[in-house]
């Protein structure tokens, strides 16, 4: 218990405030509605910021480090993309944004990531010298980039709905 409130104490509060921002998405795309390409765009650019700063500060010049991470997020690309493909999307064509279902697969996977992105600075911060473990590094930066992968397919396939011309139906795209 000691080693859980230490951990929260040293926590900035800008992770607290992210992870509030995060759920809050999560809720809100649980139900259908119209959402701009911007407001999609938000979740997959924090993630990849912090995932950056991650290996500017975990790993400096480490060209391994940024491949793994490369080849985490490609994975997690297409995991997102696949995710989504049974998900209503159109473009409204009098508001000219893009029209989704209800996407139930967000918050857990907001959640899910945040844990894991937690834990592994967590760890990281507590001991440094794990960034030389090449197990624990591997790990970290395909895990990471996986997840950060995730969300970037997802907002790859909302960009390709947005390209579609507009539909009467709400059938699946793609």
């Amino acid at each position: 218990m000691q080693m859980l409130q230490l951990l929260v104490s040293h926590t900035p509060i800008w992770v607290w405030v992210l992870l509030a921002f995060l759920v809050t998405r999560g809720i809100n795309a649980m139900k259908p509605g119209e959402t701009s390409l911007s407001k999609l765009a938000i979740v997959p650019a924090l993630f990849t910021v912090w995932g950056v700063w991650s290996i500017n500060a975990r790993y400096p010049a480490s060209w391994e480090a940024w491949a793994l991470w490369v080849v985490g997020i490609a994975a997690g690309a297409g995991v997102g993309w696949i995710l989504l493909r049974r998900l209503k999307l159109r473009v409204e064509s009098s508001t000219g944004k893009l029209w989704r279902g209800a996407d139930y697969s967000l918050l857990p996977l907001l959640l899910l990531t945040f844990v894991v992105k937690y834990g592994f600075e967590s760890a990281l911060a507590m001991s440094p010298a794990l960034a030389a473990d090449g197990g624990f590094r591997t790990a970290h930066l395909l895990l990471t980039g996986g997840f950060t992968g995730i969300f970037i397919g997802k907002y790859c396939r909302y960009l390709v709905a947005s390209r579609s011309p507009a539909q009467d139906t709400l059938a699946p795209v793609g």
